[in-house]
């Protein structure tokens, strides 16, 4: 029986045999940007199959670590749905089609695996008669195991126009082995879980064109998937994908960390994927945040440790991390395949730990607001129990147990109900793989003129001939080059700013973009409209330039300092270079000091100071590694790169530009440090002369908060101590006569209180701050007992209410309701606890109606 990582190797080995050239998996961050994440085997070789590149070798294999969230419902509750997986592929460029595709899958199936030949099944297109009879004919399947199945099933397209082509899929019979006997009749595409899909082969020989008509294109290409952990469980003989050897370890953690048997069956396998899938984004420099991947990494973290909270109430009760503790068990079982996990593993730890910390405070917040809902006996129906899962994170089976506590039922339909109703919204508006439309215009062009020559590294001046000129909008051209000295925005370093000119017209470069290797200019002209095939002059804005290379060198430096003072698990998680200054993010969990923060400010000062050199290589990724050039997460690089190399000091692989040496920086001054993200940092500097404008900017400041306070800059710290503690006990001076005339007022408001049915009632209006209606309040229920006191106040046309109940009434009388009923006549609202809450109001006309209706509350 074959391992997870034996099951690797033997893929890679058989086709390496059929002379594929193995790659490595690519980082779960797509070069493609049109895509959140990698999410399928072929997403790296994208632009090879749309024709935008040419492939390095005509036949390649892979196993590619992917991740999907579009049934994230599902995983942990059916055998076979997970958010983290991998993809065994291999793939053909221009060479070999479906005859071998099809006679390699079936020889590694059933000679390799060794794959029970009566329990295999295949589908293929619905006219697709050639991928047909190799299988009957030349594998010898027998005809009741082949199904022909439609558009749905067994046809890939890149888009509505584009690549497309007809898919081959083949499939294992569960039958007997699971739940699956009531299914005998099934067949493969059937809806249920007999037939279980292994390998999907898809043959890309079609390109749709805009009227809907099918050419062949100049090049076929095959493109195979077989899930890593789909055919290990059959391999395995398990029924289901969590009882494979791949996640033995991970849950034998998870039942020791969270304490778990096998009746948490769905919370253990929720907890092992999720975990999986954020240990891998977290390795590839994915972060929690509120947008994009980092929000897809914070909700599997947070849908984690909802599903431990729900399975151990110890846990929810006393906000403890647990989902760290279980990435060491990730690491072993996946190093041999990964190993950049192990150097990483510490790092992982401590952004999933942090986001747990946040996500128990944010449980705390979420229950609170629940519980005050429970308190105020408001019904807690579809809508409160799907605001706590989206906006709080909290799974249903949580807000069910808050409520249990509390003896309030909920319905699990009404939340499902808007569950579904999200699932839809999501559908219509997801990306996936059929979305991935060409970019018919850069394809073509590339084919046609080849990547624009950047010459912008020797010179900031040059002449071209115009490629491509059209109109983008009113005001602005698109205009691409035969080459360019204009550096194009990537890796955090802005466009160059400068001028394109003949004698007939000059453009004023707004902005550029660098898509395949072609760089596209957008300008504004004066002048006439150039033609292609003109000749023009391109120059660069020199100064532009300049002070963005300082700050790019001083993002290296920086970079590096941060590492030497704060740990070397520092890494870069983005910057932005530009001819203000620069901004450097980098994943660090704790607040820096001053003191730390001035060390690594004086550190790069330092290495400014020693005007070292600047060396660039062109070299391989694998010398590179060898020369310890950092490479960043979020960069994808060339099979040649180019090293940035501070001497002695420092080396990045960059394709920025950059000082010749350090000392033309100048200097280099820190504005602020702050935290960016969960477990990312922010530091904003400046350099050269913009450093020399802080440090005059301070000193006038300084100056002018000297005169104001009437004394010398080297004696105004002493000066604003002092005034600060002369305003501080003249603020407890006020406190303690603003106290002294509350306690004043509050005998004439008590005077006016009513009687009614035993209770104590005043409503008043008072002259007052907002704020300090809760001492009024607080004092008169010292002295009153049995009472409901409602008190407003006017400051700017907008009202304040504040009510307060003594707590022998609040079983019958709850101050958030009769707030938010007064609040309510008057346009506002409110609400709080039943013996305290406040409110506002809009419409002071009708303050005076408002405060007569509270004796109707208690009539």
């Amino acid at each position: 029986m074959m391992t997870g990582n034996e099951l690797r190797r033997s893929f890679i080995e058989f086709f390496e045999s059929k002379k594929h050239q193995h790659f490595e998996s690519a980082s779960l961050i797509p070069e493609d940007k049109t895509l959140l994440l990698t999410v399928a085997g072929m997403v790296p070789f994208k632009k090879f199959f749309l024709g935008e590149k040419k492939a390095p070798t005509k036949r390649v294999t892979t196993y590619q670590k992917c991740i999907r969230t579009n049934d994230l419902e599902n995983v942990g509750r059916t055998p076979r749905h997970h958010t983290f997986f991998e993809m065994l592929g291999n793939f053909s460029f221009g060479d070999y089609f479906k005859k071998e595709a099809i006679c390699w899958s079936w020889e590694y199936i059933t000679e390799v695996l060794k794959i029970d030949k009566d329990r295999l099944y295949v589908s293929v297109y619905k006219t697709d008669d050639e991928a047909y009879s190799i299988w009957k004919d030349e594998i010898g399947i027998d005809p009741t195991h082949i199904v022909r199945l439609g558009d749905e099933d067994n046809w890939w397209a890149a888009g509505p126009i584009g690549s497309c082509g007809p898919c081959s899929e083949i499939y294992y019979d569960t039958l007997n082995m699971g739940k699956n006997n009531e299914e005998i009749n099934c067949k493969p595409g059937d809806e249920g879980d007999r037939f279980l899909e292994i390998w999907n082969l898809v043959f890309t020989e079609w390109n749709k064109k805009e009227d809907g008509s099918l050419v062949p294109l100049p090049e076929k290409n095959i493109d195979t998937g077989a899930g890593l952990e789909r055919v290990a469980s059959v391999v395995q003989h398990k029924s289901n994908n969590f009882d494979t050897d791949i996640f033995e370890k991970i849950i034998k953690s998870i039942k020791d960390v969270v304490n778990l048997t096998e009746k948490d069956n769905t919370a253990i396998r929720i907890i092992a994927d999720h975990v999986r899938a954020a240990t891998f984004l977290i390795c590839d420099g994915v972060l929690p945040s509120n947008e994009g991947r980092g929000y897809i990494l914070k909700k599997l973290i947070r849908r984690a440790y909802g599903a431990g909270s729900i399975a151990n109430k110890e846990i929810f009760n006393k906000g403890e991390t647990f989902l760290y503790k279980i990435v060491d068990s990730v690491v072993e079982t996946m190093k041999e395949a990964y190993p950049e996990l192990v150097d990483k593993k510490e790092e992982i730890k401590d952004v999933i730990r942090s986001e747990e910390e946040k996500f128990a405070k944010t449980l705390k917040a979420g229950t609170e607001l629940l519980l005050d809902d429970i308190t105020k006996g408001v019904k807690i129906d579809g809508s409160t129990t799907f605001k706590l899962y989206d906006t709080f994170g909290f799974p249903f089976e949580l807000t069910k147990l808050v409520c249990e506590q509390h003896n309030i039922e909920v319905s699990e339909e009404e939340f499902n109900k808007k569950l579904e109703e999200q699932v839809q919204r999501s559908k219509s508006s997801r990306v996936v793989m059929s979305d991935m439309i060409k970019d018919e215009f850069i394809s073509n062009f590339y084919k046609q003129h080849g990547e624009t020559k950047f010459t912008g590294y020797e010179t900031l001046k040059d002449r071209a001939e115009i490629l491509h000129i059209s109109k983008k909008d009113e005001d602005t051209y698109e205009m691409i080059f035969d080459k360019t000295p204009f550096y194009a925005a990537q890796g955090g370093q802005v466009s160059d700013h400068g001028v394109i000119y003949n004698d007939s017209f000059k453009a004023t470069v707004k902005d550029l973009i660098k898509k395949s290797d072609i760089f596209i200019h957008y300008v504004t002209i004066d002048g006439e409209i150039p033609s292609v095939g003109d000749v023009v002059e391109l120059e660069v804005d020199k100064d532009f330039r300049a002070k963005t290379m300082r700050n790019h060198t001083a993002t290296h430096i920086l970079h590096r300092a941060v590492k030497e003072i704060l740990g070397d698990h520092v890494n870069q998680a983005g910057s932005l270079v530009y001819d203000k200054g620069l901004r450097f993010d980098f994943t660090y969990g704790k607040v820096i000091d001053k003191e730390t923060l001035r060390k690594i400010e004086r550190r790069v000062n330092e290495i400014i100071q020693k005007d070292m050199k600047l060396e660039v290589t062109n070299t391989t990724k694998d010398v590179a590694d060898k020369m310890g050039a950092i490479a960043l997460f979020d960069e994808k690089y060339k099979d040649i790169v180019r090293v940035v190399d501070i001497v002695g000091y420092s080396a990045e692989l960059c394709g920025g530009t950059h000082c010749p040496s350090t000392g033309v920086i100048g200097s280099f001054y820190i504005l602020s440090e702050q935290a960016k993200a969960s477990g990312v940092r922010r530091i904003e500097a400046v350099t050269g002369f913009g450093a020399y404008d802080y440090v005059n900017e301070n000193r006038d400041l300084l100056q002018n908060v000297a005169d104001e306070f009437k004394t010398d800059v080297h004696q105004l710290q002493d000066t604003v101590k002092k005034s600060i503690e002369k305003n501080t006990e003249l603020e407890k001076e006020v406190e303690s006569l603003k106290d002294e005339l509350i306690s004043h007022k509050i005998s004439g408001i008590i005077s006016e209180k009513k009687d009614i049915n035993g209770v104590s009632l005043i409503v008043k209006k008072v002259k007052a701050e907002q704020k300090d209606l809760k001492t009024y309040i607080d004092k008169i229920k010292n002295k009153v007992d049995n009472v409901i006191v409602l008190l407003a106040t006017v400051n700017d046309d907008k009202i304040g209410f504040a009510c307060g109940v003594s707590k022998e009434l609040t079983k019958k009388y709850k101050a958030g309701d009769i707030v938010k009923t007064v609040a309510q006549i008057t346009g506002g609202n409110g609400g709080g606890k039943p013996d305290f809450a406040q409110a506002g109001g809009k419409d002071v006309a009708k303050l005076n109606e408002a405060l007569e209706k509270v004796e109707n509350i208690l009539c």
